[in-house]
């Protein structure tokens, strides 16, 4: 089916964009604006043609002074995004022709979001943070194909998300936070190409709760947070059949909680400079429906609950280091609503070296060297069927190099 339909993906990009920066004392001021274009022409189960234009701009302000003697740090700013896209879709005949015309239909997005948040240093170390952000976000669709119904509309959003945290500094490399904060999103206007129009989907709502610590000490360091984000109307991605693109929808209620933890630590070999370097980056995810009533408390597909990430590097004092990493998925995850269809858990070997000379470096890795067979990523479904196309396989063995230059 591929093959005979020869897909691809063509992109005619242009992207323009400027950031200034002003300096008043103790009063930073950034501004900026961009401009984006995109023609894509997209022959896949259907030949997709379509033209997007992302305009924006940006100011943020900050003011970092003492009052009474105590240190405020107070941000406000504004964002504007703006965006169109004219999207026609035919059937894709043999030889990525364009046949009968299937769709056409222009959508338009505008957001406005204006923030503010002050951190005030009750001491030198410990700081009391409290924002909050509003964002006016339309989207709208002039339908232009009638022969399956009128999917045209427009639906406004207004939405307040405040922010309540704790800063504190127990040493001058150990740091423990804690927060609290609401946020939204709205749906993309640029998935809406596809399927459900955006007049159907409420906003994605969460309260996130998130403690942690990061630092450094003993030659070891880490980054280590705890959060849960209790979420009404998560927007889902459902795929509904072969040959064919997903559908954005809403959830009821889902919990997404875990952990996300770095460390690092560099063990010296001799008094000459060589060393072990140690990476490792985990995360736990433990996201499930809340009551659903039709998925119950089931798993939320598309995402490993546990996910480690591992290197061990030789370090000479000339540049040269060398290593393996590893990445592991442990224990299979789900690829749909109804926990009826598992991915396949994986190890992955890699190697790699390299030569840093500060003005210029190069390196050779190879990856997964075993030449394992897994699942990189998965496209969620409601129910999955026998024929639904939902797995895209990771690559192979391969080598990849690379040299860089700085002047």
């Amino acid at each position: 089916m591929w093959v005979a339909q020869d897909q691809q993906r063509n992109v005619d990009s242009v992207r323009v964009a400027n950031r200034t920066s002003f300096h008043f004392g103790e009063t930073t001021i950034d501004l900026g604006a961009f401009y984006n274009n995109r023609h894509v022409k997209h022959p896949i189960f259907q030949w997709l043609d379509f033209t997007v234009d992302d305009y924006g701009a940006f100011i943020r302000a900050v003011d970092d002074r003492s009052f009474d003697g105590f240190r405020n740090r107070l941000i406000v700013g504004t964002n504007i995004q703006n965006g169109t896209i004219d999207t026609e879709q035919f059937v894709n005949l043999p030889g990525a022709v364009k046949g009968a015309l299937a769709a056409s239909m222009a959508d338009k997005s505008r957001n406005l979001s204006l923030y503010a948040e002050d951190s005030l240093f009750v001491t030198p170390g410990l700081a009391l943070i409290a924002g909050v952000q509003y964002l006016h976000a339309s989207r709208n669709r002039h339908d232009r194909f009638l022969l399956d119904g009128n999917q045209s509309g427009q639906r406004n959003h207004d939405l307040w998300s405040p922010r309540f945290g704790i800063l504190w500094d127990a040493a001058s490399d150990i740091q423990f936070f804690a927060n609290v904060s609401r946020s939204a999103e709205i749906a993309s206007y640029d998935a809406n190409i596809f399927a459900t129009p955006s007049t159907n989907l409420a906003a994605q709502r969460a309260t996130t709760y998130e403690i942690g610590t990061r630092g450094r000490g003993g030659g070891i360091g880490w980054d280590v947070a705890l959060y849960r984000a209790e979420i009404r109307n998560e927007l889902q991605c459902l795929t509904t059949g072969p040959f064919s693109a997903c559908s954005i929808i809403n959830a009821d209620r889902t919990v997404h909680q875990g952990v996300e933890a770095g460390l690092d630590a560099d063990v010296p070999l001799s008094t000459t400079g060589d060393a072990l370097s140690f990476t490792a980056a985990y995360t736990y995810n433990d996201f499930f429906f809340d009551g659903d009533a039709l998925y119950g408390n089931n798993r939320l597909p598309g995402v490993p609950e546990h996910y480690l990430r591992a290197e061990m590097l030789y370090k000479h004092p000339s540049g040269f280091y060398a290593g393996p990493n590893v990445e592991w998925s442990p224990r299979r995850y789900y690829a749909d609503n109804a926990n009826s269809l598992t991915v396949d858990r994986y190890a992955l070997l890699n190697l790699k070296a390299g030569l840093d000379l500060g003005k210029w470096s190069a390196y050779v890795e190879g990856r997964n060297l075993t030449d394992k067979q897994y699942i990189s990523t998965v496209a969620v479904a409601g129910t999955a069927n026998a024929d639904d196309e939902l797995f895209n396989p990771g690559t192979g063995r391969a080598i990849h190099a690379g040299v860089r230059v700085q002047w």
